[in-house]
């Protein structure tokens, strides 16, 4: 049975002006440029002035001219006067909030061609005394190395591929004969492996020599490696009956070999290597520390003059139809022109009040360049003093650059937690790792410091931290225990 029921419902929609203040402010420099060209392209109402323009005339200049011609609204979809005639400021941004050195940015994109891991391959397997058969098997087994140059495939999987797609029917052993004998055998060295010690082992094989030391690093790498990867070295030694020394000797033959004989060829023909363009520059000047925005996020702006002039004419113009529908294109356009130009001020003033923050909050840091000297400072932080939503904040940091006395610094690396030391002061995690990494780095390595005797070290210089954290900080910054990080 059907029933007519009322309900009353709240909800919230973003306009769209702000998806794209939304997505623009994300953007970085280099984005940004691409999505404004982009957006000049496929907006022919929008268009940049020069900067040694002196015309200052913008959209609203048109008022003078339709009321000294007497302008009538047309009979269409929208008034055309209305439209023209609206009390919005100029549409065109404009800011001296910018660095005088931006033209040391200007960075082109640098193109560099190279020859991957797969066509020097190829061309060495080509050049090889091998059946064809063997061949199409060798080829394929190629295009399976990925760009390390591992095997990461099972031999029964490519037996199976070679059947269904090639129409190519084999053995496992022979297609294990002919990665071992062919694919194996290429240049560089250990291309082809299936596993990491396969490919050291593949390394030291082809070293040909009578050399102590390279022997015993074979006899490790193929009869110890598990106690090779774990720092067992005391179990090596023992095993072989060899001295310290000599096993420092092995242990540098080995540290020569690469885990990854791909990784000095392109992962393709072509790569793009792109230099970072800070989005602010932050410059000291008597004790201030002043905060600038690269003028490319602070373009000028305007309606092209072109269409002021499509849209004068069309004014005159109130009886065709062609004229109606131009109208209506015109107006999408003229629209879209008024949002994206809203929106870029908006960008600009929300990039600077963020970046102005965050200078307040980390003015210490930045006149010292120490690293030592962050304070804590959370997205809440910055929210609270511009105003806006925490979820702006992470937009305009996420991978937004700054350029300091010190150097060129993520702005999301500024950001940390806190935590209290002894003296009950407030102080950034991102100190006490600092101060974590250079207790490490200048340990013994003979006998490194384990987790518990790193909470020593820390307790005494004023952080009470538990070993947990420790643990944590440590992963976090990439370090080992304390066992993988012996050495001789």
């Amino acid at each position: 049975m059907l029933k007519q029921n009322l309900q009353i419902k709240l909800g919230q929609k973003l306009a769209p002006q702000q998806i794209q203040l939304m997505k623009l402010i994300q953007l970085h420099t280099l984005e940004f440029q691409e999505e404004l060209e982009r957006e000049l392209e496929e907006n022919p109402a929008l268009e940049v002035v020069k900067e040694d323009s002196g015309d200052e005339d913008d959209f609203s200049s048109l008022d003078s001219d339709y009321e000294s011609e007497g302008s009538e609204s047309i009979d269409t979809d929208f008034d055309v006067d209305e439209y023209l005639y609206d009390d919005e400021p100029s549409y065109k941004t404009a800011s001296s909030n910018f660095s005088a050195d931006d033209e040391d940015f200007d960075n082109e994109s640098l193109l560099t061609e190279g020859q991957s891991l797969y066509d020097y391959l190829m061309e060495q397997i080509h050049l090889s005394s091998i059946d064809d058969e063997d061949l199409k098997i060798a080829e394929y087994i190629i295009g399976n190395l990925d760009n390390d140059g591992y095997l990461r495939r099972e031999i029964k999987a490519i037996v199976d591929d070679l059947a269904f797609s090639q129409g190519i029917y084999t053995t496992q052993e022979k297609v294990k004969e002919i990665l071992e004998n062919y694919v194996q055998k290429l240049d560089p060295a250990g291309v082809g492996a299936r596993d990491l010690q396969e490919c050291l082992l593949l390394q030291i094989e082809k070293k040909v020599s009578r050399d102590k030391a390279v022997i015993l690093a074979g006899n490790i790498l193929r009869h110890q490696f598990d106690a090779l990867i774990n720092k067992h070295y005391g179990k090596i030694i023992n095993k072989y009956d060899i001295e310290e020394e000599d096993l420092k000797e092995a242990l540098e033959v080995i540290s020569k070999l690469s885990p990854k004989v791909g990784g000095n060829f392109d992962t393709q023909t072509i790569t793009i290597n792109q230099e970072i363009i800070p989005d602010f520059v932050i410059q000291i000047k008597d004790g201030q520390v002043i905060p600038l925005l690269n003028s490319r996020n602070a373009p000028t702006l305007r309606v092209s003059e072109e269409y002021k002039e499509i849209l004068s004419t069309y004014s005159h113009d109130k009886n065709s139809a062609e004229h109606k529908q131009a109208a209506l294109f015109i107006k999408q356009k003229l629209d879209a022109a008024k949002w994206y130009i809203d929106a870029i001020n908006q960008r600009q003033n929300t990039l600077m009040q963020t970046i102005s923050a965050i200078v307040k909050l980390q003015k210490e840091y930045f006149l010292t360049g120490d690293e030592k000297n962050i304070k804590p400072m959370i997205l809440k932080d910055v929210a609270d003093i511009t105003g806006f939503d925490i979820s702006t904040i992470s937009r305009v940091v996420k991978s937004k650059y700054a350029d300091t006395p010190s150097g060129i610094i993520l702005l999301k690396n500024l950001f940390s937690d806190s935590l209290t030391n002894d003296d009950g002061e407030e102080v950034s995690t991102k100190e006490i790792k600092n101060h974590l990494q250079e207790v490490i780095s200048q340990e013994d390595k003979r006998k490194p410091l384990t987790d518990d005797a790193l909470v020593d070290v820390l307790k005494e210089k004023g952080y009470n931290i538990a070993r947990r954290t420790i643990a944590k900080y440590r992963e976090q910054l990439n370090i080992p225990v304390a066992r993988l990080r012996k050495e001789l």
